[in-house]
């Protein structure tokens, strides 16, 4: 039997409150393990009212439940932000530093500013306070909040995406792993869009001098 799918709170948000950090901004990201396309931070702070929202860690919902919270959230936010740090920006810093270099660009959009900050265990470097405990998308309403903006949105580029690639079923897998995708970069090589230096990728890339070398007469 699968686990129960446990019910955010605003627990990690009191602990600012109580310190008169009222503006609390849960910050999360999506992609961070896909081989193609952009790592997506979302940022968004919601009313300090302490209400029950039915927001939950994206991974819990179906796409269908992800776009209308999504439009939710949206609706109900003091503020809100979506970055995206692309692959040559991956490439360039690395995973982690991509994914904190959207979250600050995502951070300084909203408007008023955070005044505390939650993360999925994303410790940024900030003068704000910070709580950046595991499965925060989980626990904390703010952070299920801004998992499903950054998950319904790098979710629609990929669709765009799949369309300005054709072959690799981007809007099917979203750039992860899967088998397909694997047979697809066999197939196709390798896309403008797809992050060199994670593994699968750059063995491919390796692997092609040689095989170009093999086929010379």
């Amino acid at each position: 039997m699968s686990a129960p799918a446990v019910t955010p709170d605003w627990a990690f948000e009191r602990e600012h409150w109580r310190r008169g950090h009222f503006r609390v901004a849960g910050v999360d990201e999506a992609g961070r393990g896909a081989w193609a396309g952009p790592v997506t931070v979302a940022a968004v702070i919601l009313p300090g009212l302490a209400t029950e929202y039915p927001f939950r860690d994206s991974k819990q919902l179906t796409p269908a439940q992800r776009e209308t919270f999504a439009a939710q959230v949206r609706r109900v936010a003091v503020a809100w932000a979506v970055e995206h740090a692309w692959p040559e920006e991956i490439d360039r810093l690395n995973i982690l530093g991509a994914t904190h270099a959207a979250a600050h660009r995502a951070l300084a959009r909203l408007d008023p500013p955070p005044q505390a900050l939650v993360t999925d265990y994303l410790r940024l470097r900030t003068s704000l306070p910070l709580s950046a405990p595991p499965r925060a998308d989980a626990l904390s309403y703010s952070v299920a909040a801004a998992s499903l903006l950054a998950k319904t949105e790098r979710d629609r580029l990929m669709t765009e995406l799949d369309a300005r690639y054709p072959g690799y079923s981007f809007a099917a897998h979203k750039g992860y792993g899967a088998p397909a995708h694997r047979a697809a970069l066999e197939r196709l090589g390798v896309s403008g869009v797809h992050r060199r230096t994670f593994a699968p990728v750059a063995r491919l890339l390796a692997a092609e001098p040689l095989l170009a070398a093999a086929q010379e007469p």
